[in-house]
């Protein structure tokens, strides 16, 4: 895999840990990699949300880099992981959003990379089915339903056909 940056082809080599950023030298940011995982049902783009383990809002599968896995892997692993979901993953990042990662009675920011994610398949069992909802909705539904306006918008944006 490669990433193109002005006519030079530069190899993109596994994420080791967690990318940290400085939010103005005050506090890090983490980065993580998400899915945004949908399926076209007769003529119908619909999306995936799952709730979120504590505050049960609708979010999309996301989680941290993982040892020798792209990001688009790694997001992968979480639509599995937390959806119970598989189907094929796109390799580019079709767009970035920021939120507030709760840990306990503190907040971290966190940049989350997407990745548009095929569902070919949803599983009756998966890791985390215990402790989370999952549900399809219309692109309109689901852009309203999260929180964070920058993943609203690559709802609202996304189109199939890109990928």
């Amino acid at each position: 895999m490669f990433h193109k940056t002005i006519g030079t082809n530069v190899p993109l080599t596994p994420i080791h840990q967690p990318i940290r950023f400085t939010d103005n030298g005050k506090r890090d940011v983490s980065t993580q990699f998400g899915a945004l995982c949908y399926r076209v049902k007769d003529g119908k783009l619909k999306f995936l949300l799952i709730t979120s383990r504590s505050a049960g809002r609708w979010i999309i599968p996301k989680g941290w880099p993982m040892d020798n896995h792209t990001p688009a892997e790694a997001a992968t692993r979480e639509a599995y992981e937390e959806a119970g979901l598989q189907g094929k993953i796109y390799p580019d990042a079709i767009g970035i959003y920021s939120y507030n990662k709760e840990h306990g009675s503190t907040e971290s920011p966190c940049v989350v990379a997407v990745f548009a994610m095929r569902v070919d398949t949803k599983l009756k069992n998966f890791p985390e089915k215990e402790q989370r909802k999952r549900k399809w909705f219309g692109r309109k539904k689901a852009a309203k339903l999260v929180a964070e306006p920058e993943l609203a918008q690559i709802i609202l944006n996304f189109s199939p056909s890109q990928n």
